[in-house]
């Protein structure tokens, strides 16, 4: 199952704030409730937010009403406004739109010709979504050794993305070419993606999976329970990996006990313009770390800090996987890949 589709202006996604007790579907027809649905995070996971801001453009474009083209240009650029201002980390929400964009302004015709082509283009981003995932699974898995134990810490699998994972799409494509691994999956707090959406996808595939707290990875490492770790990422820069708060920590661990590092991620994730000192780390609500399913578990008025990312120097990733290969952060074969490479 596609984790979001497009039938006939409504887009279909799983409301990923339900999961593991209930899958609920949420039916969208608009820019705007689609933006509020990755703001309040029933949308995530980097890949997806990039399918996500593209159907939402779609939605824009097949519901206007505009009488020429740069009527529908000009709503097309308040919804792109819109979508970037929800999430300020994950790069590809800003590559689908700018994508989107540049094809409907490219477009030459009529407001039905240009609604006609930015909805064809947010249903090829999201069916290159999947392929790239399913390369990415194949190449990874190459890395992986019978009997290994991955970690992998928060949720990179299909309900990242439209379909299939990154991180989660490594782990599977080994298992399903007969090696038998098994998983760790940290809980990440404080949204707990690893135990609620990591060990439901892999729970659901059969793939052996055991679940601990983010402060128990050290612990583990040190007891030789890891293989390997495996990751996904919301941006990958110059001079660092961008990913779930809590990943530089498992990055340095991993590097201090001489366990390969693995990140995931397509091509649509590389931001190679940038160092880290120029990406937006988004800070979310107190109320995510205060309280447990709607519980208050803190004293009144503490003060609170709630980064959602962190970033990794690649100096501790072993190597980045993605659709056209397995790269190594500390040679030309990453850096020789810029925007261009990408963008159609």
């Amino acid at each position: 199952m596609r984790t979001i589709e497009w039938k006939n202006g409504i887009v279909t996604t799983i409301d990923q704030t339900k999961l593991p007790t209930e899958v609920l579907l949420l039916k969208i027809s608009s820019c705007k409730e689609l933006a509020e649905a990755i703001k309040t995070m029933q949308i995530r996971g980097a890949p997806l937010l990039g399918a996500a801001a593209a159907y939402g453009l779609a939605l824009t474009a097949y519901h206007s009403g505009a009488s020429h083209k740069e009527q529908l240009l000009k709503e097309l650029n308040a919804s792109a406004q819109l979508l970037k201002q929800t999430r300020p980390t994950a790069v590809n929400l800003f590559w689908s739109i700018d994508r989107i964009l540049k094809r409907a302004t490219k477009t030459v015709g009529n407001v039905e010709t240009v609604a006609q082509t930015v909805v064809a283009e947010a249903e090829k981003i999201a069916a290159e979504d999947v392929e790239m995932n399913r390369k990415i699974g194949e190449h990874g898995s190459s890395l992986l050794n019978e009997g290994d134990t991955i970690l992998t810490h928060c949720n990179a699998g299909s309900l990242a993305t439209v379909d299939y994972g990154t991180a989660l799409g490594v782990i599977r494509t080994a298992w399903k070419s007969g090696k038998e691994i098994k998983v760790v999956a940290t809980e990440t707090r404080p949204l707990l993606q690893g135990a609620r959406l990591t060990t439901y996808e892999l729970l659901r595939d059969g793939i052996p999976v055991t679940l601990i707290t983010d402060s128990m990875v050290g612990y583990i490492m040190e007891k030789k329970m890891v293989d390997n770790v495996v990751v996904g990422a919301d941006r990958i820069v110059k001079d660092a990996v961008v990913n779930k708060i809590g990943t530089y920590a498992i990055a340095v661990l991993a590097h201090t006990h001489n366990i390969p590092f693995y990140v995931a991620a397509p091509k649509s994730t590389f931001d190679l313009n940038r160092m880290a000192k120029d990406v937006v780390i988004e800070e979310r609500k107190a109320e995510e770390v205060t309280q447990f399913a709607g519980v208050k578990t803190t004293p009144r008025n503490v003060a609170v800090f709630n980064p959602a990312f962190d970033m990794t120097p690649l100096k501790y990733v072993t190597a980045i996987i993605c659709e056209v290969g397995v790269l190594s952060p500390r040679t030309s074969s990453m850096h020789t890949l810029r925007a261009h490479d990408y963008f159609p």
